[in-house]
């Protein structure tokens, strides 16, 4: 009878396990999917700028114009520490899921806008005006959508495979873009480059804005993560309670302005080196970035894995110190790139080396902060080191760029990937003496 009993108590156990399990996966894929949206709408402006450009900033050259552009795109991101701040504040105090829904809703009220927005030869300045604080809008809302959703993932993580399962958050931003460059190479498909300048190019914030709706239809049923009892800690989601922890807030920081700077130089920036600098065609650069972003954002879940065996500090290691050898090479050899497959091979390389950071990008930093600032301390320390160096990498290259001093940014990004070895090597390994080793 006791073996029966033995039996039957090792059953529920594994249905119970196997019920968690599914519930987890569930809330990866639900937040996911508000994540996906979130970024897609955040990047289809970079993507799309080349054609809208001289809507809004008519006057100068084509590098100018990308320059106007870049500018604007760069404000969006002055806007993160503040959302940062306030979503991070929010999710804490008021819980992950009403943080990261109202954050989706904020989304589509800024790609809406975008996709309305007249021409400057229709209102004048008013145009370039109704630009910026439309990417001021989505750049509070993204910033709020990097840490509360980080958080959220790496608290519904399986422990022991909470690198594979946190990959998914830059699965879903990288699908983002994506799916951002996706909709432009097949518009480019139907539509004349006349076409795409004319109207062609406000689609995408259409469908974007109502994408964000389905999301923040799905966020609805995610199951909270945080608790009532670190909620209503005096010192949650406060700035006093984040200064407690000082070198986990300047440790993120530090090696996320080198992360973020190599990763959108090698992202977003991308498509426009290779049209503005290579001299490749605006349609072949836009499919070899397609096609890259595609296999580096089948990379995350196994180099997430990867962390999973070798641990986080020693991820950070490889990727600081690959990062520091080999970006002035790849981006000295993409400039003379006459191959679009070649182009294709050096930009997978460059991300392949980028992986090791953002695969467990926002784990590491979760697993540093406790529950009660952990939204917070992700959001902020993220958005500020994002804002100041990731958000001016296309600004600082295109401004290089136009004073004749191109190679002088691939240096930039080395110093500061040298930055990231070093503060990694220093750091204790967060996934051994992190806040989330000892919880469910």
């Amino acid at each position: 009878m006791n073996q029966h009993v033995s039996l039957a108590s090792e059953n529920t156990n594994q249905q119970t396990s196997a019920a968690d399990t599914r519930t987890r996966i569930f809330a990866i894929v639900g937040a996911s999917s508000g994540n996906l949206v979130e970024w897609f709408d955040f990047y289809v402006y970079s993507f799309c700028s080349i054609y809208f450009a001289s809507e809004f900033f008519p006057k100068g050259n084509p590098t100018t114009q990308l320059l106007n552009t870049a500018g604007v795109f760069a404000a969006g991101f002055l806007m993160r520490p503040i959302g940062g701040w306030f979503f991070g504040r929010l999710a804490d105090k008021r819980g992950r899921r009403t943080a990261m829904m109202i954050s989706v809703f904020m989304m589509c009220g800024g790609s809406l806008l975008i996709a309305c927005l007249p021409p400057y030869s229709a209102i004048g300045v008013a145009a370039p005006a109704l630009l910026l604080v439309a990417r001021l809008f989505q750049g509070l809302s993204v910033g709020g959508e990097y840490g509360t959703s980080a958080t959220y993932m790496s608290e519904v993580a399986l422990k022991g495979r909470r690198g594979f399962f946190a990959s998914f958050q830059y699965v879903t931003l990288i699908g983002g873009q994506l799916l951002a460059v996706l909709v432009l190479v097949i518009l480019q498909q139907f539509l004349t480059t006349e076409e795409l300048k004319a109207w062609g190019w406000r689609i995408p914030f259409v469908l974007g804005a109502a994408a964000a709706l389905v999301a923040l239809y799905l966020r609805k049923s995610l199951s909270e993560t945080s608790t009532a009892e670190t909620r209503g800690r005096k010192e949650s989601g406060t700035l006093h309670g984040l200064l407690k922890h000082k070198r986990a807030f300047m440790t993120v920081i530090s090696f996320t302005a080198g992360g973020s700077l190599i990763f959108y130089t090698f992202t977003t920036y991308m498509q426009k080196y290779l049209v503005n600098t290579a001299g490749m065609n605006a349609k072949t650069a836009s499919l070899v970035m397609t096609c890259a972003l595609f296999v580096y954002m089948m990379m995350q879940p196994l180099f997430g894995a990867l962390s999973d065996r070798i641990g986080r500090r020693t991820s950070m290691i490889w990727f600081g110190a690959l990062a520091t050898l080999c970006t002035v090479p790849i981006l000295s050899a993409l400039r003379d790139v006459s191959s679009p497959y070649a182009a294709f091979g050096l930009v997978i390389l460059a991300l392949a080396i980028v992986s090791l950071y953002t695969s467990i990008s926002g784990l590491i930093k979760a697993e540093m902060f406790p529950p009660e600032i952990r939204a917070l301390g992700v959001g902020l320390s993220y958005a500020l080191a994002n804002a100041i160096f990731g958000g001016s990498a296309e600004y600082v290259a295109l401004w290089l760029k136009s004073i004749g001093s191109e190679s002088i940014f691939y240096w930039y990004v080395t110093a500061l990937c040298a930055i990231a070895l070093i503060v990694s090597y220093w750091m204790p390994d967060p996934s051994k003496e992190g806040y989330l080793v000892n919880e469910p």
